[in-house]
Order: structure tokens, then sequence, then C-alpha cells
């Protein structure tokens, strides 16, 4: 795996920063390096949110990398801010259920994921549209593996959360790819 360098951009309540602590969380158990950095605007809800996520299998000289080798864009705002950050050969995951523009680089992996659209249609729930990204996520790059993501969500969502479970790893099975 060597390096694997993720920014994980969006408007706040889009679950960004879920994805990126999810990740992390789970690559730890897998026993790798890694790295969380959470940003975000003081609106929170509806403002900008971002996170990079570093995962390695040696130590991770810098936590705030300059370019990415993933980059993931929920809103169009995002996708224009950060393209460029995006290394060549790089994968770009587009929520195509806000974003209707098509990307014109192309020495990058462009990941189109309906994320409102899966959802609703295979789960049932809107709210899991972050996590159908995170199934695309971890199905593109290989980062961690989704039986750890299982054994993560497991072990946050307890009590009355537990719930989420099960709706959480279907929405993981949604993005076919």
């Amino acid at each position: 795996m060597a390096t694997t360098r993720m920014l994980l951009a969006g408007f706040g309540g889009q679950g960004v920063l879920l994805i990126g602590q999810m990740i992390a969380y789970s690559a730890m158990y897998e026993e790798k390096e890694v790295t969380w950095m959470p940003s975000y605007g003081p609106e929170m809800r509806g403002g900008t949110a971002n996170c990079t996520v570093v995962v390695s299998d040696r130590p991770i000289a810098s936590p705030l990398p300059s370019s990415y080798d993933v980059l993931l864009a929920m809103n169009k705002v995002s996708l224009e801010k950060y393209i460029d950050q995006l290394v060549p050969g790089g994968d770009l995951f587009i929520n195509s259920s806000i974003i209707d523009t098509k990307v014109d680089r192309d020495d990058i992996n462009v990941h189109y994921v309906d994320t409102i659209g899966l959802a609703e249609s295979k789960i049932g729930n809107e709210k899991t549209a972050n996590m159908v990204m995170l199934g695309a996520i971890l199905r593109i790059t290989g980062v961690v593996e989704k039986e750890t993501m299982g054994k993560t969500f497991e072990k946050l969502m307890t009590g009355r959360k537990a719930k989420l479970i099960e709706p959480n790893m279907k929405a993981i099975e949604a993005w076919e790819g």
C-alpha cells in the first residue's frame, strides 16, 4: 500500500468528517499508521468542512500533504477549490447527486457517485449518502478492508446507534462502480 493521502471535502452536514474518521479508525484497527485532520468553518452545518486522512504502512512525515492521491468532492465548491491538488493518476470521487459538471482532466481517474439516489433506492434513507460514498472509496482505493469498517461501526455505534450498523453496511455496498 505504501501511503495514501486523502482530502475529503464538502458542506458541513454531508458527513465528510465522519467518512474520514471511519477510515482513520479502520486503519488503526488494521495497525496502519494514520493521521486525521478535520477542518470546518464556524458555520458548521452548511459551511465548508474537510479533512485530510493519511494512511500508511510506515511512519507519516506530515499530516498535511500538499497534494493528494484521493479527492472526495461532495459539492461543487470543493471540487473547484481542490481539484488541482490531486496528483496525476489520482482518484477523484464526485457526488453526482449535487455536482452536475464533468471533469476535463484526463490524467486522473474520475468516479461519479450518485450518493443520494443510491441511498434512497437501495437503503431507503437519504442520510446514508455519505456511507455510499465511503463504500465507493473503499472499493476503488482498498485503503482499508470493508470487513474492518464493519468492526469500526460495531465499536462506534453502540446503544441506540446500534440500529444504524445494518443500513450503513448496506450503504457501503450500494455503489458498484
